[in-house]
């Protein structure tokens, strides 16, 4: 079978068999399937989908590409988060802390930044000194010591899911849901996880725009989980704004520090503490939902937390006096104040175009292993519902030179509506799935 038959069958709708998704991905893992080909296929998978026999298949190619990280000589459940992408979004810092506090084994291998998506590992290595590139044996050791490890993902461990990311954000399918899902899927069923916590971003600043995609990749992972006797649970969150008030690496650790100190912003505070919970429950700590809700609410209001994300910053190599003292932090050099043209009520903020904005002054990268700028981002001052004077700020650009700076804040100025009238309050977690 050649592969351009293969992409031409997907390209008009027809389902593939194990076998043939087998041959192209094992093709593209040993280089032997040009970008330009897969790229086509993967664009292919975009516009007719996959069907989850194809989502299955796919998910155990990628696993079977490689190891996967044993953690069954560590007592307890393994509990790990996982985002689709969102702006703004730094949960993974706040409910993984917290989680690991009160117990729960949680295993990391975030991603990195694509388009204008912030990744975690970037907020990380905004952090000086923090190394993610553990062996896996590192990995394994600090799970034991402290319960939590961010590890960039080895290029042993599923490297046909690691490879096919990297050739999704370079080739414009990023947000296909049944890759989205399949990419999730082998990324940790390889880390040991035997828990996913899922927050399906959908929205503006989302990958996923409408809700019902939402809602069929959350279905989706759900079931492709039962499968691989992994439990899912999926948290389908609105990002028709940003999360939070930053938007920016080091920016976001300055929030995710407030955030764990219980002086940060309402909606990053709430669905952390959520993602959280979910993650203490379905790690077996507490018997009920509602107690692991109490537990985390504990653990972030008697610093549990903040000092655990602490400790795994000093293992990793960090300083973790970051947390503390905001000037050891990337900082910009200059800054640009966005004011508001009239006064009302902000009624709407698009999320992509502040986190286009982020990227375009260097917070994003263009392509795959890109520099970025740790230091630059994007404050907001206000958020939906909230009332603004004529000439008030609406927000305030952070950067370290002056390229594409008055671009950036032509669009951010007009990313934010502005009403007669307050909005009606939006929902911040729309539905649970699993």
């Amino acid at each position: 079978m050649r592969t351009i038959d293969l992409i031409q069958r997907k390209r008009d709708g027809e389902e593939l068999s194990p076998e043939e998704i087998d041959l192209i991905v094992d093709a593209y893992t040993r280089g032997d399937l040009p970008d330009y080909q897969m790229s086509a296929f993967l664009m292919a998978v975009l516009f007719s989908g996959l069907d989850e026999h194809e989502v299955d298949a796919l998910t155990a190619r990628m696993i079977a590409s490689g190891e996967s990280i044993d953690l069954s000589g560590i007592p307890g459940i393994k509990v790990t988060k996982c985002s689709t992408g969102g702006v703004g979004d730094k949960t993974a810092l706040i409910a993984a802390p917290l989680a690991a506090a009160a117990g729960v084994i949680v295993p990391m291998l975030p991603g990195r930044s694509r388009e204008f998506f912030g990744g975690t590992l970037d907020k990380l290595e905004a952090i000086p000194g923090f190394r993610s590139n553990l062996s896996i044996d590192e990995f394994k050791a600090q799970l034991a010591t402290h319960g939590l490890a961010f590890m960039d993902q080895p290029e042993t461990v599923a490297p046909a899911e690691a490879r096919l990311f990297a050739l999704r954000a370079a080739s414009g399918s990023v947000e296909s849901a049944p890759l989205m899902a399949a990419s999730i899927m082998a990324r940790t069923a390889a880390e040991g996880a035997e828990v996913l916590i899922l927050d399906v971003k959908v929205g503006s600043g989302g990958h996923l725009k409408k809700q019902v995609t939402a809602r069929r990749m959350a279905q989706t992972m759900v079931a492709t989980g039962r499968r691989l006797n992994k439990r899912v649970q999926a948290l389908i969150t609105d990002m028709n704004q940003p999360l939070g008030f930053a938007i920016g690496n080091a920016l976001e650790v300055m929030e995710v520090s407030q955030t764990l100190q219980n002086v940060g912003p309402a909606d990053l505070t709430r669905l952390s503490l959520e993602l959280a919970a979910r993650m203490i429950h379905m790690g077996k700590v507490t018997a009920t939902l509602e107690e692991a809700r109490e537990l985390a609410q504990t653990k972030l209001l008697d610093g549990s937390g903040y000092r655990k994300l602490k400790d795994v910053i000093q293992a990793q190599g960090g300083d973790p006096k970051v947390l503390d003292r905001f000037e050891l932090l990337p900082n910009a050099t200059g800054a640009r104040e966005i004011s508001s043209p009239r006064g009302g009520y902000i009624s709407g903020i698009d999320a992509e175009g502040i986190g286009r904005a982020a990227a375009m002054i260097g917070g994003g990268r263009e392509v795959p292993g890109g520099a970025i700028d740790p230091a630059v981002g994007v404050i907001l001052e206000v958020k939906n519902g909230q009332k603004v004077d004529a000439g008030g700020v609406l927000c305030r650009l952070y950067f370290t030179n002056e390229e594409n700076v008055e671009e950036a804040a032509q669009i951010v100025e007009g990313a934010f509506r502005i009403s007669a009238n307050p909005p009606d309050e939006r929902a911040l977690i729309l539905e649970v799935v699993g």
